[in-house]
């Protein structure tokens, strides 16, 4: 087995991290077989690295290697690159093309990004992995490779699976052995070995001194999430040895090219969608006013019915009981009753030719500003004045309650 520091220098990886060096020994062991391999792991950790070594090390190493990104390939020519087409198989196909499986025969091919493949095209590389067998497009004649497949996904691959955009069946032909590589915030000790390297590369690539990072900027770049990588870190070193002339790098030097660190910017204000938060808010203002008018016409009509059968102590009672359930108040008492039931109420009871006549005139106001003063200055008194609390009994944003507060002089 070769070396493993020798094997990082000829490859050009960088890193001492324990899960690194576990995955480039899986590499090298798998490598002398024929198992087909899948390589995962976020954008940008150098991920194509793998195949490279799994070639080199493997008795196909003087056969051809071909990297082909999955991703990149449009969903209509995808089945010709790989599989080959026939001479007229489609408007175009002035000739007969091999693919690359055809063309790679005997060698490796590295599929990047693999769960971008569409599925029809997954139903055919199932069928090399299982018996080597692949058609043309446009063909009817059977031909057979035989190829090293590795492949490479940063998707979630069973989260794939169960949306129905990747077989299982390919998945679990495909992983026979897998290798995931780490991403370069969980190696916090390689971030500064890799930033010097990256730092010596371009000051021989633009003739220019080598930047350096003061101490106190080291930390900085440790504690950086470095969502795109290694890759995101080789740009950002480019960039400032390119850019800047002082080639002794600052912690407030690396902070303005660091993405989360740039906060000059200026700042995006969505006037639609605070237009839209003040609709949404007198939507649900205008919501609850209709469904306590309806509850008071319930109220009323359940007045009227107690009324007709001359039941008067229930009539107060059931009243009560629906006053608590509009208000949501446990010690409604005959002040609300009130409020519903006007005085005439005693001349109602009395009244037996027409009962309906004297209730006919509990009609409450539809004046919504009225009904909307009313809420707000119940809801404060409820909450001693409290506007967040208030605002959250009544549905709406404090910034709302304040200036309906300064509308209605309360």
């Amino acid at each position: 087995m070769e070396n493993l520091q020798a094997l990082k220098q000829r490859f050009g990886i960088i890193g001492n991290d324990a899960l690194l060096n576990r995955s480039l020994e899986k590499a090298v062991r798998v490598a002398p077989t024929d198992i087909t391999v899948l390589v995962t792991g976020e954008s940008g950790v150098g991920k194509e690295s793998i195949p490279k070594i799994i070639h080199q090390l493997s008795h196909r190493k003087h056969a051809k290697y071909i990297a082909v990104n999955c991703g990149a390939i449009p969903e209509g020519t995808i089945d010709s690159e790989l599989f080959g087409h026939e001479k007229g198989a489609f408007t175009g196909a002035t000739q007969t093309r091999n693919g690359y499986f055809e063309v790679a025969d005997r060698g490796t091919i590295f599929l990047d990004e693999v769960g971008e493949l569409p599925l029809t095209t997954q139903v055919r590389l199932l069928r090399v992995l299982e018996n080597g067998e692949f058609i043309k497009v446009g063909s009817s004649k059977v031909q057979k490779t035989n190829v090293r497949i590795v492949a490479a996904t940063n998707m979630n691959m069973m989260e794939a699976i169960q949306k129905g955009k990747f077989r299982e069946d390919l998945y679990y032909r495909l992983s026979t052995v897998d290798i995931h590589l780490p991403a370069l915030r969980k190696r916090k000790d390689d971030i500064h070995l890799i930033f010097r390297k990256f730092a010596s590369d371009f000051a021989q690539k633009y003739s220019m001194p080598t930047i350096r990072l003061e101490p106190e900027a080291i930390p900085i770049l440790l504690r950086y999430a470095w969502r795109g990588n290694i890759r995101q870190l080789r740009n950002i070193t480019e960039q400032i040895s390119v850019i800047e002339q002082n080639r002794s790098i600052t912690a407030t030097t690396l902070t303005n090219y660091l993405p989360e660190h740039t906060g000059n910017l200026p700042a995006l204000v969505d006037t639609k969608t605070s237009s839209s938060d003040f609709a949404n808010e007198r939507e649900i203002l205008y919501k609850v006013l209709f469904d306590m008018r309806n509850d008071i016409t319930d109220l009323k009509k359940l007045t009227l019915e107690l009324m007709e059968s001359g039941n008067s102590v229930q009539v107060k009672e059931n009243n009560q009981r629906l006053i608590q359930k509009i208000y949501g108040e446990e010690d409604s008492q005959e002040d609300n009753l009130v409020e519903i039931i006007p005085a005439q109420k005693t001349e109602t009871y009395q009244s037996q030719q027409d009962p309906f006549h004297d209730a006919e005139t509990v009609e409450e106001t539809l004046s919504l500003q009225e009904k909307e003063f009313e809420m707000i200055k119940r809801a404060l008194e409820r909450n001693h004045n409290k506007r967040k609390l208030a605002a959250k009994e009544l549905g709406i944003s404090e910034r709302t309650l304040y200036r309906k507060i300064k509308q209605f002089d309360l």
